[in-house]
């Protein structure tokens, strides 16, 4: 997705962080107006949250509208949603995993059926390309992963990075910097 907003905003910089934030928070443009599913959003928001004035909101609009490609994409943005930041707060865990390559679509299948082969309880799942290097996804479990299906996920080949972001229920328990952990309540001894 950004690659299109990429080629079609390359020689208007501000018009393109105005569409590239449209793009991160799933924000349409209707009859001329933006929208998070149907409610209208204040110009005067977006321009203050991308640092432009509200003159270069209001063109990234008109040329959006004018553009039949762009027009037909933006048009159907919607708003996801994410339990990542509440999860914790929950209970729950958040599996965040890193790729090394764009392509992990392979890796996909491994990773779930590790945490299948554990009887890990999976709340939502959220995935994304992060431009054309890397790519991220995100599991929020119900209850807490096996450090196992952990070590085996980060074995697999095309993994750069796991994040474990555990409850906060109880924030003294915390495990090294080293394994990305963050509040884990199985903690771990480091003396």
């Amino acid at each position: 997705m950004l690659l299109i907003v990429e080629e079609y905003f390359k020689n208007f910089p501000a018009r393109k962080k105005v569409a590239e934030l449209l793009v991160e928070l799933g924000i349409s443009i209707r009859n001329s107006k933006l929208y998070i599913g149907d409610v209208d959003v204040p110009v005067n928001s977006v321009a203050q949250v991308a640092g432009v004035n509200r003159k270069i909101v209001y063109h990234t609009i008109e040329f959006i509208e004018k553009t039949y490609e762009l027009r037909n994409i933006f048009e159907r943005f919607e708003p996801k949603l994410s339990l990542a930041k509440v999860a914790p707060i929950m209970g729950w865990e958040v599996l965040e995993i890193e790729f090394k390559k764009p392509k992990y679509g392979c890796i996909l299948e491994q990773i779930f059926r590790i945490l299948s082969d554990t009887s890990c309880e999976i709340r939502q799942v959220l995935g994304e390309r992060e431009g054309i290097n890397g790519s991220k996804l995100i599991i929020i479990l119900e209850k807490p992963v096996n450090i196992d299906a952990v070590g085996k996920i980060r074995g697999l080949e095309g993994v750069e990075t796991i994040t474990l972001h555990t409850s906060e229920m109880d924030k003294q328990k915390i495990v090294c910097n080293y394994c990305k952990v963050k509040y884990c309540p199985r903690k771990v001894s480091l003396k």
